[in-house]
């Protein structure tokens, strides 16, 4: 009876087309048509499937008849699905091909002359904590930015000097919109600071060469300030410092936020304490008011406003080579604003926008023994970006941009004026490429066109990266870049034309559990940099004659993984630069440019002190400068520059911080170059002052106290 009955199971499920059997079978292969092993081939909604041998072939039996859709999935690969008929007893898939997935944790980033700080998965460089917290940096943005590879210290200016190339050449954006005179205005030896708080932003972008045709008008590096987006709560923040104090309130929630921020400054209580070499008729002070403020729009865009006012002065006087007296007074007011605002948005159709505009104007009168002079400029900036997805595997970003400048120079007491205005136009598009998940190639061209100079100009830029190994990327970078000559000179000269660099870069980038190791070699090049002979007075003794180079190679090592609640980095530079600018007739060193760069910063976190303290050393080796007692151009060089800053920042309470800083603890004596009196003595020699710091060290203290309903908050959660 019992065989009888399996005889009957067995006849059915033959005659049952529903229990027919389908043998599948097919093979896969990657994009380079090699097999495939491992991937999961399957019949979606059934337990049916395999997966591909060492060939790359799969085999299975099912049961399923009619249409069906079979599916093929591996990690790092895109998902296929095709639709099939089950209906016959074998069925061979045609050969299929799975293409590579591209995405942030498995592909290559670009790194040639580029350091990334606002995304913690790629080469975090600085934080706005990590520039607070540099000893020697004092609070500034640009301070902490030259500890890092490609930078030099010039103790004398203050501002940001990279791979041989002027202040000048460096553009400074905030949500990538052109800050103009973001630096205070200074007079005489005296260092300048960048304008803005740390606190403003949660990244950078510095580019120290080969950076993205998206920025334009400089010939060294593009620094590109990311603002914070919404804020995270109410709170306000009350800071009293040995050289003044402020106040910043916040109000916050959900979907909207808004920070006004109060501070005035005045170093004539710090300077009486701490004995100056500057003869100051009036100690530097200023004042200046903040607004930041964010909103979230429909359908998740964002809304941005930023603005800024900011007035102050200082007198001193300057002494003069081989003159007893005081010298000469220097008066320097200054007033200055600046606004932008901007929105962005992404879409889940692969398109993402950008627009904003930003306004900067600058005003400085300024005594100069008797002399007045009144200094006006302004810059408005207009841009919108477009960026399209078209796959994971290439995406575009276009660009037009619309600048107007406006500068004038007015000297009061020969009834003498000055004045240019000009409108820029610019295109850009950029476009990546990711051939593999190894292999990415960037490249795209910037167009400009200018009024005044009257000249158009297209700049083509490209890079390509290589991951040779899993945590190590091999980059290269080149692309032409152009400048219009400093204000200063467009104003005795307008039909000044571009001047022009070209740079190379080759970067090997590794990074693992904490540690950031980077090289870089470079090469760049200059053309038509703005000489001049004789009488500046005379228009025509401006012109683009220029040339030069600067070379050379720079590495930076960070490690925040080997040493207990310490994190350190060290950076070196050498850079071989020479170029035939301003009243020089040959090719020489600038005075702004070492050949070697060396700085260390340290900090550390003692939990049962409730502190971190901090340690940074700067070194290069001299500045050059022409000895009119000695035969030649740039012909001597000062003494080597060195710095050692000791800080210790203290949280007694959880709203509550006390930090202090002093700079060039050892007291080394540096000396930025020598003012040569402009006639020789009797005896024929030309009389100098050296040009030094203002005093041995430079010492600071602040008290940051926090009031808000956590009491945990502090100013380090704006950080």
């Amino acid at each position: 009876m019992k065989s009888i009955f399996s005889f009957l199971i067995l006849f059915l499920w033959i005659q049952n087309p529903g229990f027919a059997q389908t043998i599948l079978s097919g093979k896969v292969l990657d994009e380079k048509n090699q097999p495939l092993p491992g991937v999961n081939v399957f019949l979606k909604g059934t337990f049916d499937g395999a997966s591909t041998d060492q060939n790359g072939s799969f085999q299975f039996e099912t049961t399923e008849s009619g249409t069906q859709i079979l599916a093929f999935s591996m990690l790092g690969f895109k998902s296929q699905e095709v639709v099939v008929e089950l209906s016959a007893k074998t069925l061979e898939i045609p050969s299929l091909i799975l293409k590579e997935e591209f995405n942030e944790l498995n592909t290559v980033t670009i790194s040639a002359g580029a350091m990334e700080a606002s995304d913690e998965k790629k080469s975090v460089i600085l934080r706005p904590l990590d520039i607070v917290t540099t000893p020697s940096a004092m609070g500034d943005i640009v301070g902490a930015f030259q500890t890092l590879p490609g930078t030099s210290t010039v103790g004398n200016d203050g501002r940001l000097f990279v791979r041989g190339g002027d202040a000048s050449e460096v553009g400074i954006f905030i949500d990538g919109l052109r800050v103009g005179n973001a630096y205070g205005t200074t007079a005489g030896n005296v260092p300048t600071r960048t304008r803005f708080n740390p606190n403003l932003f949660k990244g950078t972008f510095f580019s120290t060469g080969g950076y993205s045709a998206e920025f334009g008008q400089a010939l060294s590096s593009a620094l590109a300030l990311n603002t914070k987006d919404l804020a995270k709560r109410s709170q306000g923040d009350l800071s009293i410092m040995s050289v003044g104090g402020g106040y910043s309130h916040t109000l916050a929630n959900d979907k909207q936020s808004i920070t006004v921020s109060g501070n005035i400054f005045d170093l004539r209580p710090y300077q009486a304490l701490i004995k100056q070499n500057f003869d100051w008729e009036r100690v530097p002070f200023g004042r200046d008011l903040e607004l930041a403020a964010q909103q979230k729009t429909a359908k998740g865009g964002l809304w941005k406003v930023l603005a800024r006012t900011e007035a102050g002065g200082m007198q001193l006087w300057q002494p003069q080579p081989g003159e007893s007296s005081r010298g000469m007074l220097i008066h320097l007011k200054n007033t200055y604003s600046y606004a932008q605002t901007n929105w962005r948005k992404g879409y889940e159709n692969g398109w993402s926008l950008f627009g904003g505009i930003s306004y900067s104007q600058n005003k400085d009168i300024l005594s100069l023994g008797g002399l007045d002079l009144e200094r006006k400029s302004q810059l408005t900036h207009a841009k919108w970006t477009a960026g399209y997805d078209f796959s994971d595997r290439l995406s575009v970003k276009n660009g037009v941009e619309y600048f107007r400048n406006e500068y004038s120079e007015v000297l009061t007491t020969e009834n003498l004026e000055r004045t240019f205005e000009e409108n820029q136009g610019y295109l850009f598009t950029e476009w990546d490429w990711y051939l593999s998940r190894k292999l990415v190639l960037r490249s795209g061209f910037r167009a400009g066109i200018s009024t005044l100079a009257n000249e158009k100009w297209l700049d083509p830029r490209t890079s390509l990266a290589y991951k040779i190994s899993e945590n190590g990327t091999l980059s290269l970078a080149a692309g032409r870049f152009h400048q219009l000559p400093e204000e200063r000179f467009r104003v005795l000269n307008p039909n000044l034309k571009n001047t022009e660099s070209k740079h190379l870069l080759l970067n090997y980038l590794y990074q693992k559990e904490g540690k950031t190791f980077r090289a870089e070699a470079f090469h760049k090049s200059y053309d038509h940099l703005v000489r001049f002979e004789g009488n500046l007075q005379n228009p025509q003794n401006l012109r683009n004659e220029g040339e030069g180079f600067a070379r050379g190679f720079d590495v930076f090592f960070r490690d925040r993984e080997s040493l207990k609640n310490t994190d350190y980095w060290i950076t070196y530079s050498f850079v071989d630069s020479k170029r035939s600018y301003f009243q020089y007739t040959g090719q020489v060193q600038p005075d702004f440019a070492p050949k070697h760069n060396l700085s260390v910063v340290v900090k550390h976190f003692v939990p049962n002190l409730k502190s971190q303290l901090g340690l940074s050393w700067s070194y290069n080796d001299g500045l050059s400068y022409t000895d009119p007692n000695q035969p030649g151009e740039m012909n001597s060089k000062t003494g080597s520059f060195q710095n050692l800053s000791l800080s210790w920042s203290y949280l007694p309470r959880p709203n509550l911080i006390i930090h202090g800083a002093v700079t060039n603890v050892t007291g080394h004596q540096n000396i930025f170059g020598y003012q040569f009196a402009q006639a020789p003595n009797e005896q024929g020699r030309f009389e100098s002052i050296p040009l030094g710091q203002g005093a041995p060290r430079f010492l600071f203290l602040g008290i940051f106290f926090t009031i808000s309903k956590d009491k945990n908050a502090n100013n380090l959660n704006n950080l």
